[in-house]
Parts: structure tokens; sequence; C-alpha cells
């Protein structure tokens, strides 16, 4: 070989986090970048930082601005959608519900709809005091059992609800269970007027559930959070509040779920 010898590996790292650091200076209030801007930053000389930048244009992750600058490039949106095909719904929302379980030291479910059953996406089990529910990763269960199936039906429209459950093999699981279509669906009102949904004992005995939507970027429920418990650790005292944690978990997922599908 001839020429000037290959950089090294720590000249090499050197650079890519330079570029990393160029590439970190974007946000919501700063949607281009100057030269000077990148110099001033990577404490280099206005030069250095023009090599950093163009060599970034060459890569396709900035481009240059129309008003002069550098901004974004296609390569970025590239890898955006790349990295949004690689997260399922689990994958966003069980570090999430995994906070959540620490936090209350109870279960804590991630279920969807599917036609006339709710499935169980996933759970985090909390390692002090798991619960036996009929809730298994995977399972299915009918739509007017516990506090995830009532959200999951409270958001889509009264119509769709009713021909839904009335459609449906409402089977009875304990003596809490609701089976009748009008009750049902005078229940998802008030579920909705709360934004959350609260059982005790209808689908497990002496089981409390918890349960609140999460929603994609246009606000329409996709899936539902819950906490469960066995009903003699939950106080009605302490019931507003764990209604509340879980209200922000829902948030905090759907939040994450709205940034990664774009």
């Amino acid at each position: 070989m001839s020429g000037a010898a290959s950089p090294s590996y720590r000249e090499r790292n050197s650079t890519a986090d330079r570029a990393l650091d160029i590439l970190m200076m974007f946000d919501d209030t700063q949607l281009v970048i100057s030269g000077s801007a990148v110099a001033e930053r990577l404490g280099v000389a206005r030069s250095t930082a023009y090599r950093y930048l163009q060599s970034l244009v060459g890569s396709r992750f900035l481009e240059e601005a129309p008003g002069g600058g550098f901004r974004l490039g296609l390569r970025v949106l590239e890898i955006g959608r790349l990295a949004r095909r690689s997260y399922g719904l689990s994958e966003i929302a069980v570090p999430v519900m995994t906070e959540l379980s620490e936090d209350v030291g109870e279960t804590v479910l991630l279920t969807r709809r599917t036609g006339e059953l709710v499935v169980c996406v996933d759970r985090a089990e909390a390692r002090a005091r798991a619960v036996r529910i009929s809730y298994e990763r995977g399972s299915t269960l009918p739509l007017n059992a516990g506090a995830s199936a009532l959200v999951l039906l409270a958001w889509i429209p009264q119509d769709e609800a009713r021909r839904l459950l009335e459609a449906a093999e409402l089977r009875r699981f304990t003596p809490a269970t609701l089976t009748d279509a009008d009750t049902l669906v005078e229940r998802l009102s008030h579920i909705r007027r709360a934004g959350y949904s609260v059982t005790r004992g209808e689908l497990d005995p002496d089981v409390t559930g918890v349960a609140a939507p999460i929603r994609d970027d246009q606000q329409k429920v996709v899936a539902a959070v819950s906490v469960v418990a066995l009903g003699s650790r939950v106080f009605p005292e302490a019931e507003a509040e764990l209604a509340q944690k879980v209200l922000k978990t829902a948030q905090k997922i759907t939040d994450r779920l709205i940034a990664v599908g774009g």
C-alpha cells in the first residue's frame, strides 16, 4: 500500500464521535446548523468543522439547507424508518410496564383486541407478589371480562361495541362477571368518562384490575395496559392513586408508540 498511513482505530473512533456530536446538535428548536456553530461545539477550526460536515453530506446524513447551513438528510429518514420497523408493541411497552410493576409491586398486562377476543400480548411480573390470573401471555378471553377488555371496548363506536357484545359468547367467570349487553354498554360509558376501568373479581375471584387505553398517533385506542392484584391488596383509598399510575404508564407507552410510528 502507498500513500498516507490509514488512521488508527482510536482516530476513526474519534471521527465517529464527532460526527455523532454534530448529529446530536439537532432538536426541535434547531433544525438547521451552521459551520461556525459546529466549530464552536467541537472546539475545532472552522475548516475542520466543514470537513466533518461535508463528510456527513456525502453520506446523506446531512444536506445543505436552502437558506444556508445544514439540515438532516434523507439517510436519517431511512434509518428512522428501519428503526420503526424493528419495534413491536411489546418492545415499546414492556420497559415502561416493568417500571410500573416494580413501582406498585404487582403484575402489569399488555392487551389488544382481535375481533371478539382480547389477547394478552405481554406481561411484566411482580417478583415478590405474583398473582395467579387468567391472562397468561398469548391467552385469549371474551370481551366482557376484565378491566382490559372493557377499556378496549369503551372507545370504539357504541353501536359497534353493542354489536360485538350481542354477537359474542358472554361467559360468566365469577358471580360478578357482567353478561348482559345493555348493562355492559352502560358500563362502557362510565369508563369513557373516567378515562380508565376498574374491575373487582369479575374475571378471577378476589382479583382487582385497573386498566387504561394506549393510543396511536390518530388517538385511536390500539391496546390497553393494566395492573392486576389481589383485591385484598388494593384498598379503596389506594385505588385512585393506582389508577393515576396506570394512566401515566399508558400515556408513556402512547408517546413512545407515536414516536416510533412516525
